[in-house]
């Protein structure tokens, strides 16, 4: 397995024994696998070469201008990466969205490496990932599944999802390795992480419900996640989503339904980024209130 990344410094550190990021258990995994059958460099040309399957997870924030600013997700540094595939490729290559894309962004994706002066071939698969931050080895170790999403018209693309299927069952329960259509795969991961945050805006808003009733909301997520059809997961009322990603995904689905003239649809689920919105000015002011409406000079510990 070979780590490339584009800037020296990252690959310095993930060659140190001072890693860029930590999570529980991943600094055992490196000191066991680098250097045997795990490699980091910043010769991503090379990286492509050596390689017949590429996995591209690469930052897709949201749009801070142009068409769609504040909703779609910024394509950018994916299409780089894709140009640059093509462009130095020496034979047919699998490649495989890890990131976090719009539906429908294999077939733009497909464009652009075909669009190559040699006559090369290119699979591209989605296969999202779905760790979660402070459980992320524990998560790939024993996912609840693999989704892995191909074309079903393409020869190439069938052969390919079964390579990369082979590659799961290594570890991975055959009965949990889900092989979908490309744009289901890819529509999924969207729609999951869209799912978790409705869940979060959802106790947030009964929360404030039970400031002003008396009830306890910490004793009502209790109640209602000890029904099996609810389940107790992600209701613990908080200021607010917690990280970005939720909220990305949320307007990036957002404005594909927006785009697609699924109004009603792109309101219902831009609701829940409202909610998240009231739910942070809400605790604020709060803050405010509890410091005589100034905080003018004054210092605030969280």
């Amino acid at each position: 397995v070979i780590v490339a990344d584009i800037n020296p410094k990252q690959i310095e550190r993930w060659n140190s024994e001072k890693l860029p990021i930590y999570e529980p258990g991943l600094d055992e995994v490196i000191k066991a696998c680098r250097g045997r059958n795990l490699f980091f460099t910043s010769d991503v040309t090379q990286a492509i070469l050596d390689s017949s399957m590429i996995f591209v997870s690469v930052n897709t924030p949201t749009k801070k201008y142009g068409s769609g600013a504040g909703k779609a997700a910024d394509l950018k540094n994916w299409e780089l990466a894709a140009r640059h595939i093509a462009k130095v490729s020496n034979g047919n290559k699998i490649v495989i969205e890890k990131s976090t894309l719009p539906v429908r962004t294999a077939h733009s994706m497909l464009r652009v490496l075909h669009a190559n002066d040699r006559g090369l071939e290119f699979a591209v698969l989605s296969n999202p990932e779905f760790l979660a931050e402070g459980t992320a080895i524990r998560d790939l170790a024993k996912p609840d599944r693999v989704l892995i999403g191909g074309n079903k018209d393409s020869k190439m693309e069938i052969a390919a999802v079964e390579k990369l299927v082979w590659i799961y069952q290594h570890w991975v329960p055959s009965e949990r390795i889900l092989t979908t259509n490309l744009w289901s795969s890819e529509l999924s991961k969207l729609v999951a992480n869209a799912f978790l945050a409705q869940r979060v805006s959802s106790i947030n808003s009964i929360s404030a419900l039970c400031e002003k009733t008396g009830a306890a909301v910490s004793e009502v997520a209790r109640a209602i996640g000890m029904d099996t059809r609810i389940g107790n997961r992600f209701l613990n009322a908080s200021v607010g989503f917690g990280g970005s990603c939720f909220q990305k995904d949320i307007l990036n689905l957002v404005y594909i339904c927006e785009s697609l003239g699924l109004h009603e649809v792109a309101e219902y689920w831009n609701q829940v980024v409202l909610m998240n919105d009231y739910q942070k000015e809400r605790f604020a002011r709060a803050v405010v209130r509890s410091l005589f409406n100034t905080i003018a000079e004054k210092k605030i510990a969280i």
